[in-house]
């Protein structure tokens, strides 16, 4: 052991979830200042045309970035239920695994994106005059899927072992890099949209670096040879935690592109504001990212251990955090959310309105109904925590199908402005499906049952 790990089987929940889940909330933050200064560089230098741009690639970033976050979280898991069990053997064949899988992926993920990116933009109806830089922006950022796929698995490896500083470090390193890149590349350069992506990419490289420095002085995560044979690893286990993981976000972000299909039918206007809080979604739910990655470590470690009973202290624990939170973060938005939405958009006077309202009113439905994206992010982590992805990917289904409705029926009653609701509609979808599902899973490991199917161990 090292001090740069944590053991999350003894001690006060709450304590112990706000310890682990601050480092992650500031670096998240530094994460999200990056993602605002992108945007607000782009809007204001480049115009209401570029931020369009940029928005139309929105849902296709995330969907690449959620496939690889699925990947690496779902691999981090059981890195957290080995290091929880002391198993550091079966710890570092968990990590070898998932590196190379981590790397297969990352190869097959970027020749998809090249393939895909052209046809499903054209397929989103993306505005003709908005499509070149949307699709320059989107193929720089999916030949850097390899980069991306690194820093998250980097940053999971940590995070299971209790780490949650390190990562808040690279953070920090890589927000400062891409704000100095994205003033040089965009207002020095003039290389446009292309520049804020190769901004964004470098920032990730640097950050991807530091985290991999501290993994490599971890002792008990000190990997040999051996342990990168796959015939040796976990690969099944591996697998069944992160594929639905993957799916799930794979579902999650489908509904996400229906929904700009029906944004881009509106007008490059309502893109732009539709796409100046949409990058304020970040900071609405960075708190709830936090704390669902230390939910994630901290059942992970008591499943481990068979500290069964503080899984369900450190899930009660961990909704009353959330619930305050979400009600501070939507106040402030509620009260600053203007000012804050005028750093992103610009334009003649008649088109700064125009976004300007469809932005805060988006922003004002998302923060009066934050609370249950925060109920939903604790409940989904505390379930992927316990090994049981699947029923989180059923979740993605509920998701899947509630936003696409409401972005499809609601226009015909609200008309455009209905689209703003289709989000809201998810979070209700899932966080009911994710609610029964939480209980039923208590019972069965309060009784003694595994919260997935049992399955042949591996061995020793």
């Amino acid at each position: 052991m090292t001090s740069r790990t944590r053991e999350m089987t003894a001690g006060r929940p709450a304590s112990l979830l706000l310890g682990f889940a601050l480092p992650l909330m500031l670096g998240n933050v530094f994460q999200q200042l990056y993602t605002v200064v992108d945007t607000a560089i782009v809007g204001k230098a480049l115009g209401v045309g570029a931020l369009a741009a940029l928005g139309a690639t929105d849902w296709l970033n995330w969907m690449m970035l959620g496939i690889i976050q699925g990947l690496t979280q779902g691999f981090a898991i059981l890195m957290a239920q080995e290091f929880g069990a002391r198993r550091f053997e079966r710890l570092r064949r968990a990590l070898g695994g998932g590196t190379v899988l981590s790397a297969a992926g990352a190869v097959v993920l970027v020749i998809l994106g090249q393939l895909a990116a052209e046809p499903v933009l054209r397929l989103m109806q993306t505005p003709q005059e908005i499509l070149p830089d949307a699709l320059l922006y989107l193929r720089i950022i999916y030949g850097g899927v390899p980069v991306v796929m690194a820093y998250n698995l980097l940053a999971s490896i940590l995070r299971a072992v209790g780490d949650s500083k390190t990562p808040l470090r690279a953070m920090i390193a890589a927000a400062f890099t891409n704000i100095g890149l994205d003033l040089l590349f965009v207002l020095v350069f003039r290389w446009g949209i292309a520049g804020a992506a190769a901004a964004t990419l470098i920032a990730q490289l640097v950050s991807g670096l530091y985290c991999l420095v501290y993994v490599r002085r971890v002792e008990v995560l000190r990997a040999g040879r051996a342990d990168f044979r796959l015939a040796d690893a976990p690969v099944k286990k591996l697998m069944l935690l992160s594929a639905p993981m993957a799916f799930q976000n794979i579902l999650i972000c489908a509904g996400g592109l229906i929904v700009q299909f029906v944004v881009n039918g509106c007008g490059v206007v309502f893109i732009a504001g539709f796409t100046a809080t949409n990058k304020l979604y970040g900071i609405l739910e960075v708190a709830a990212v936090s704390y669902g990655y230390a939910l994630i470590t901290y059942v992970g470690q008591n499943l481990g251990a068979g500290e069964i009973p503080r899984i369900r202290s450190g899930v009660r624990a961990a909704y009353g955090i959330a619930a305050v939170t979400s009600v501070v973060i939507a106040a402030v938005m509620l009260l600053f959310g203007r000012p804050v939405l005028g750093c992103f958009i610009s334009g003649t006077p008649e088109e700064t309105k125009a976004a300007m309202d469809v932005a805060y009113l988006y922003l004002s439905i998302m923060s009066v109904f934050l609370p249950v994206l925060y109920y939903l992010h604790v409940t989904r982590a505390a379930i992927q925590g316990m090994g049981n992805t699947v029923l989180p990917m059923i979740t993605g289904v509920a998701e899947f199908a509630m936003r696409t409705l409401a972005a499809l029926l609601l226009p015909l009653v609200l008309g455009e402005t209905g689209v703003l609701y289709a989000e809201i509609a998810a979070w209700i979808g899932a966080s009911a499906v994710l609610a029964v599902s939480y209980r039923v899973l208590m019972r069965r490991l309060e009784t003694g049952k595994p919260a997935v199917r049992s399955r042949p161990e591996e061995s020793t």
